[in-house]
């Protein structure tokens, strides 16, 4: 990050901050462990996405013809 000394400490510490609480979750997210977690995401999107196909499919299905 540019240091730019136009900016009020107290926004400048603000940014800092932000900036260091953004790292630590990236740092999180590569701790051992945590692909199985981010697995379980992808699985549980893929079903919410899956979910409404489905959902359609079976409704066609029951209607009467």
């Amino acid at each position: 990050m540019e240091r730019d000394d136009r900016l009020d400490p107290r926004e400048a510490e603000r940014l800092r901050r932000r900036d260091r609480e953004a790292a630590a979750e990236e740092r999180a997210l590569m701790k051992p462990g945590m692909g199985k977690v981010f697995k379980q995401i992808q699985d549980a999107q893929r079903k919410a996405a899956d979910a409404p196909v489905e959902l359609a499919r079976r409704s066609r299905r029951r209607q009467p013809r």
